[in-house]
C-alpha cells in the first residue's frame, strides 16, 4: 500500500497531462494552427461587413474574408489593454487607410471574463471602431492557453497557410505603425 501511495502523485501528474483538457490549454504559437473559436455574428451589420460574414448566429475565425486577421485578447479591466486602446485604434485606421492593406488585414478583439455590457463599455469609452467579441465564461480563453492580455495573434485566413499562426505575442505595441510593419512582415503581406 505503501508503493501505491508513493506513486500515487506522478500518476495523478502524468494523467493531468495527457488529458484532453491540457491538451486544449495550449497557446499556439507561430506555425501552429489556431484552436477552433466560435464567436457571435455582430448585430451590427458594418462590422458584420467588416469581417464579410453573411448568415448565421455564430461564426469561425476562418469564416473571415480576407488574407489574415489579427485577434487581440484583451479584457476591459486590464490596465495595459486601456492604455494600448489609442493605439490599436491607430493601427485599425493605418490598415483601413491603406488601399493595399484594407479587406485584406482584419483587427478584432475578444475580451476575455467580460460580458456583452463590458464590452460594449469599453468599445464606447475608447472608441474602438473595430468589432470586440465577449467571451465571459472563458471557454476562449482557455481554448488559447490561458493568456495574460493583452495577447495578439496573427492568423492566415487563405492560401496554404489558411488557419495558421504567424504571430503569438503578449504584449502590444509601442508604436501601432512599427507593430503593424512587424505583423505585416510575419505575414508575408
Amino acid at each position: 500500500m505503501k508503493k501505491i501511495l508513493t506513486y500515487l502523485p506522478v500518476l495523478m501528474a502524468l494523467l493531468l497531462l495527457t488529458s484532453p483538457a491540457m491538451a486544449e490549454n495550449k497557446t499556439p504559437l507561430k506555425g501552429e494552427a489556431l484552436p477552433e473559436l466560435v464567436l457571435s455574428v455582430p448585430q451590427d451589420a458594418s462590422q458584420k461587413a467588416y469581417l464579410g460574414l453573411t448568415s448565421g448566429d455564430t461564426f469561425q475565425i476562418s469564416d473571415i474574408k480576407g488574407a489574415v486577421a489579427i485577434i487581440q485578447i484583451m479584457s476591459m479591466y486590464c490596465p495595459h489593454c486601456q492604455r494600448e486602446a489609442p493605439r490599436i485604434n491607430t493601427f485599425y485606421s493605418r490598415i483601413e487607410n491603406d488601399a493595399a492593406l484594407k479587406g485584406k488585414v482584419k483587427l478584432l478583439g475578444i475580451g476575455v471574463g467580460n460580458s456583452v455590457f463590458e464590452i460594449n463599455f469599453f468599445k464606447k469609452k475608447y472608441n474602438v471602431p473595430f468589432p470586440l467579441f465577449p467571451d465571459p465564461d472563458f471557454v476562449i480563453h482557455r481554448k488559447i492557453g490561458e493568456v495574460r492580455t493583452p495577447y495578439f495573434f496573427g492568423v492566415h485566413l487563405s492560401g496554404s497557410e489558411a488557419g495558421r499562426v504567424f504571430y503569438s505575442q503578449l504584449g502590444g505595441p509601442d508604436d501601432a505603425l512599427e507593430f503593424l510593419e512587424k505583423l505585416l512582415e510575419s505575414a508575408g503581406l
